[in-house]
């Protein structure tokens, strides 16, 4: 599984700043260690600019199951993003949903992932929410298999967004031409990172 780094959850204004100010736009950025441990939110905020603040929620190894090991819907991060109350809801899961073990439940990925939707969409703050397709697994190093991400997981991820009518990001598709800004096949390096950063900067603007 995609290793978690143990970097708690943190908020980005600029340069690090911990408090969001009045009138910002809160984005909280949800999602596995792609997110937690890599400079994208970073990417994300210095994009924005001092009108939003960008909060980190990855919580790596987590999986859009709920049935297992680590279900991104029961870790603190996903509570932490509840009471940061976003604005926009960004979220990429799905890549650990490709482990061998846990492959066994993806009859459920897509009620599971609507029941994650759900959960943002019941807050107050009334957030846009956005899914997105998460880069590709380029090999199978990682233990993650390559054809069930291709075949299920990314399939997966439309279904919801058609269910749920929510826009889509296709952060996947962006990285075809680019498996060397992911450094092990799975996690971005900094080009990676900014990929992904420009990506979604893109979709909330233009939106």
């Amino acid at each position: 599984m995609l290793v978690s780094l143990g970097i708690a959850a943190f908020f980005i204004q600029t340069e690090g700043n911990k408090k969001s100010t009045a009138g910002q736009i809160r984005v909280a950025c949800v999602g596995d260690s792609i997110t937690e441990g890599f400079e994208y939110p970073v990417d994300l905020s210095r994009l924005l600019g001092a009108n939003y603040t960008v909060g980190n929620f990855g919580s790596g190894a987590a999986t859009v199951s709920l049935s297992s090991g680590k279900p991104y819907m029961n870790q603190t991060e996903f509570q932490d993003a509840e009471q940061f109350q976003p604005n926009i809801v960004i979220i990429m899961l799905g890549t650990n949903d490709a482990n061998p073990e846990v492959e066994q439940y993806n009859a459920t990925f897509v009620d599971d992932y609507m029941k994650l939707v759900g959960g943002f969409q019941a807050l107050a703050s009334k957030p846009q929410v956005w899914v997105v397709k998460p880069p590709p697994i380029f090999h199978n190093g990682t233990g993650l298999s390559t054809e069930f991400f291709e075949a299920n997981v990314i399939l997966g991820i439309e279904q919801v967004a058609e269910q749920a009518d929510l826009p889509i990001i296709d952060v996947y598709s962006a990285f075809a031409n680019h498996s060397d800004y992911l450094w092990d096949g799975v996690h971005p390096n900094n080009k990676g990172s900014q990929l992904i950063a420009e990506e979604i900067y893109r979709a909330i603007t233009s939106k």
